[in-house]
């Protein structure tokens, strides 16, 4: 989506592509106490992240995880933060809620899934391929439909029926069946329009089922907000990446010559 100008950097972040990172620190500045040069860390950024070095504010830093590699915590922070705001702020899921994740094995997808599952949440998904379906029922998701076999709302609802949190990437391919598969007081939470930006809505829908449609983005938030959702994450979920229950899902690794072929890849 960058490459393709789809999410355009806010005023003042770099142009160059990449979102998070993963090094080593190699200074502090004045008055970092809680860092030193030579740990290992991993962050969310504005952008950058190919760059071969990255200036992070220090409330923003992670700890990489022991035993994992650079490629692993480079993974984490967009994926985890990103699912993590838009489960548990945006949408403010409450226990036993159960939850449907479109895109269920992309970054974003398999993250949130793991999420659910550490949080007891019971969680179905839509995916592409019957492979994809297999990852996500592994990392729990307690159904994935393949969107190109079934209408996954139909095939949801005959087996679980309603449920009360959506995540969704996909937007206006999905948008009316998402309203269809939510419960009373359901919340659709919209991070990209991957099918299109523009949708029919019947105001009656929302209003007969008190449902709530949010758009969310991360990249745009200010640095405090961040900070906050990166502190949030850490103090909620931090344990369930130590104890290895949410790790990110790496399919290749590609070098940074290499980036064009990776970005051929994620198409795919």
């Amino acid at each position: 989506m960058q490459r393709a100008g789809h999410y355009p950097p806010p005023a003042g972040a770099s142009e160059v592509l990449g979102l998070e990172m993963a090094g080593r620190i190699v200074g502090v500045g004045a008055g970092v106490t809680d860092w030193r040069a030579g740990q290992d860390v991993c962050a969310l950024l504005p952008g950058g992240g190919y760059a071969g070095l990255a200036v992070v504010p220090a409330d923003m830093l992670l700890h990489m995880p022991p035993g994992w590699s650079y490629a692993q915590a480079a993974a984490l922070p967009e994926a985890a933060l990103t699912a993590f705001v838009n489960l548990y702020v945006e949408a403010a899921l409450q226990p036993a809620e159960t939850v449907l994740v479109h895109a269920g094995a992309s970054g974003v997808g398999t993250a949130a899934i793991q999420l659910c599952k550490a949080s007891g949440n019971p969680v179905y998904a839509t995916v592409g391929s019957a492979q994809k379906a297999a990852h996500c029922l592994a990392m729990g998701a307690l159904q994935a439909l393949d969107h190109h076999v079934a209408d996954f709302a139909a095939e949801l609802l005959r087996a679980a029926g309603a449920v009360d949190v959506i995540l969704d990437p996909v937007g206006a391919g999905y948008f009316e069946r998402n309203l269809q598969l939510l419960r009373v007081r359901g919340r659709l939470v919209l991070i990209s329009t991957l099918s299109g930006a523009q949708a029919a809505l019947d105001l009656r829908v929302l209003m007969g089922k008190r449902l709530r449609v949010i758009g969310s983005v991360l990249r745009s938030r200010t640095l405090a907000e961040k900070v906050a959702i990166t502190r949030a994450f850490v103090e909620r979920f931090w344990p369930a990446v130590l104890d290895g229950r949410l790790q990110p899902v790496i399919d290749s690794e590609f070098s940074i010559t290499a980036a064009a072929a990776a970005h051929a890849r994620m198409a795919a």
